[in-house]
């Protein structure tokens, strides 16, 4: 069984969807040598390390989800995997990539044109960033959870929620993030790796 042959065992994704997963396998294997968009020691395992434990996320956002950023994007986990999914489950759905370096952010807008995704992409730093307001955000490796919150805070609304993979580290960063935070959390152990874990956050506030 091939890794795409997995990776729609588990998700049950139409082939459409399939197909475009694998036009962006393709891509980023093409870029990848040029622009480090992940490590190279993980490209042989992409569908499990890279597009199944992006497409986990999905599933723990809101039926209604329309808008969702994704933070320190790189080369696209989670949020192209969210947005190529979400074209069949969340066709409402637009999500906002996030990715200061501007050759992963003109990687990151070639995947999002040849796969006519519902996508923007912001090639600039989280901090800088005005007049936007998204209902899920995401951030896959970027920071500790205590910083993170502060990046995520000013885009989330009022009822927005932010679902964040952290590794095993995931108990001490939210202790620590508790100095300066109020959140509820719920934490799904990650269908990839069982020393993982998604953290799913709502009503964030600092205090």
């Amino acid at each position: 069984m091939t890794g795409s042959d997995h990776f729609q065992r588990e998700t049950n994704v139409s082939r459409e969807t399939l197909a475009k997963l694998e036009q962006y396998a393709a891509l980023l294997q093409k870029w990848n040598p040029a622009i480090n968009l992940v490590a190279r020691s993980t490209l042989d395992d992409i569908w499990s390390r890279h597009m199944l434990d992006s497409a986990q996320i999905l599933s723990l956002a809101p039926e209604d989800v329309t808008s969702w950023a994704d933070l320190g994007a790189g080369g696209g986990f989670p949020g192209l995997v969210v947005a190529t999914m979400a074209q069949e489950t969340h066709p409402a759905l637009h999500v906002t990539l996030v990715e200061s370096d501007q050759r992963k952010a003109t990687f990151l807008r070639t995947v999002a044109r040849e796969l006519g995704l519902n996508v923007s992409v912001l090639s600039q730093r989280v901090e800088s960033i005005e007049n936007l307001k998204v209902q899920v955000i995401s951030a896959r490796a970027l920071a500790a959870l205590d910083p993170l919150l502060a990046l995520a805070k000013p885009l989330l609304q009022t009822d927005g929620i932010c679902i964040f993979p952290k590794g095993a580290t995931c108990d001490k960063e939210v202790q620590e993030a508790l100095a300066s935070w109020s959140f509820v959390a719920e934490n799904f152990v990650s269908k990839t790796d069982s020393n993982a874990t998604i953290l799913k956050l709502r009503e964030i506030r600092r205090v």
